[in-house]
């Protein structure tokens, strides 16, 4: 089977941009990948690459921008039923909109029809891998695995867990908890594009005993992930101080457990202390920074300047439901918007900033950098095909673009679901995504 060659304006950045790293871009970008396995054999100009590679198949998306497939590093599945509940702030949204929406999941029709839309969407926005906060319930947990393998997408997920201060329905006992996460992860977790990730939801609704089986679970199982929430809201914060009086701070209630690691991720920490920031720095625990879900809910602004200097990694997420859709796009406007909101305590963000941390950042927190996340030589041909609607804003900024880096930053402004054209994991088309012109020249 002939390797096939991309041809289109190809962007990306193998090096982070926090660190030196710029944007490389190739106006008439080639990439070379393995049509069995989907491994990226070469990049570069397209007309060299086609004199090296004479008997390649072609991809042509000359009239379109090609990025890396994005990594979206903290998203709910059952929830994409409330995005835009407005007028609330998290405890409160929890209560009257979230958690009576997640109870609906004990149908497991429902979660399945769920599970297809949510991954459908995620795909469409042009995210190929993703960290999914799961379902409270084993079965709707399973059904969305089922439905996560034939999609295609590179996904990690879990079964939502707890034992306190939801709703009964949602709450269960730290032994059975226990029981179903060794299950699940014994079926699903390595298996194809599929992990696992340990999922205490926080640990305002987890004791310590469900920590603490979610401590011995990351022990046994040395390649699952572990996801959870860390100082979102002032309030969340504060009731967690009650419920662990003995805990110094929030991140304590995790440490006490062994759950600050390399392979655990935290939502938010929007409201950190120099303390915790410097001890996940240590860990080498990577933040989930959602922006758009910390402005719509009202949690705070992200302190991306304190977190680099604590060298604490973090990605982007676009947390749906608490999240205004499923755009990294989108999240990444909001990541530059905070920052210029912030003045002197924020990180002045550019284009290069904002598609590394849509892409490299995201896969290097979920411990997939090897793998995705740009276009070197030997990772997967993972990537989003960007074409914007004739005669839109976005194509008519982009006619007038002076450079690449002004391009990606015209896209991250205006690009949303109606500019993805395509999106491709391991080489491969998505399903009901394939909008691409397959030629021989």
């Amino acid at each position: 089977m002939p390797p096939t060659l991309l041809r289109a304006h190809l962007l990306h950045t193998p090096d982070s941009p926090f660190a030196g790293g710029a944007l490389q871009a190739f106006d008439r970008g080639g990439l070379v990948f393995d049509d069995r396995d989907g491994t990226i054999l070469a990049l570069g100009d397209a007309d060299t690459l086609a004199a090296d590679y004479p008997g390649a198949d072609t991809l042509d998306y000359r009239d379109a921008f090609v990025l890396p497939g994005f990594v979206d590093t903290h998203v709910h599945y059952p929830q994409v039923p409330i995005v835009g509940a407005m007028g609330l702030e998290l405890l409160d949204w929890l209560r009257e909109r979230t958690l009576p929406e997640e109870a609906r999941y004990a149908d497991v029709a429902y979660a399945r029809d769920a599970a297809r839309t949510f991954l459908r969407l995620l795909a469409g926005n042009g995210t190929t891998t993703a960290l999914v906060f799961g379902a409270h319930f084993a079965d709707a947990q399973q059904v969305f695995f089922e439905e996560a393998e034939a999609s295609g997408l590179r996904i990690t997920s879990g079964l939502n867990l707890a034992d306190r201060n939801l709703r009964p329905e949602l709450e269960d006992t730290p032994d059975h908890h226990y029981q179903l996460s060794e299950t699940l992860i014994r079926r699903w977790h390595g298996r194809g594009r599929l992990r696992y990730a340990l999922t205490p939801r926080f640990s305002l609704s987890c004791s310590d005993g469900v920590l603490e089986a979610v401590g011995a679970l990351l022990r046994a199982h040395p390649g699952v992930l572990m996801q959870t929430h860390l100082n979102e809201s002032l309030a969340e914060i504060r009731t967690v101080a009650e419920l662990f009086p003995e805990a110094i701070d929030y991140l304590a209630t995790y440490e006490r457990h062994g759950l600050v690691t390399p392979r655990s991720v935290f939502a938010h920490n929007v409201h950190v202390t120099d303390s915790e920031l410097a001890r996940l720095g240590e860990a080498r625990a990577p933040i989930a920074h959602c922006p758009s879900s910390n402005m719509f809910i009202g949690s705070g602004l992200f302190a991306m300047k304190r977190h680099l200097s604590a060298r604490v990694r973090f990605g982007l997420g676009s947390d749906v439901g608490g999240g205004t859709g499923f755009s990294l796009f989108k999240e990444g406007l909001m990541a530059y918007q905070t920052q210029m909101l912030l003045r002197e305590d924020g990180y002045p963000l550019g284009p290069a900033h904002l598609l590394y941390l849509a892409t490299r950042a995201g896969a290097d927190a979920l411990g997939l950098g090897d793998e995705v996340g740009d276009f070197r030589v030997g990772k997967q041909a993972d990537f989003v095909v960007v074409r914007p609607p004739a005669q839109s804003t976005l194509a008519t900024t982009l006619r007038h673009s002076p450079s690449a880096e002004a391009s990606l930053g015209a896209l991250f402004t205006l690009a949303r679901e109606e500019s993805v054209a395509a999106v491709y994991v391991g080489g491969r088309p998505l399903s009901g995504r394939e909008r691409q012109d397959k030629s021989i020249g």
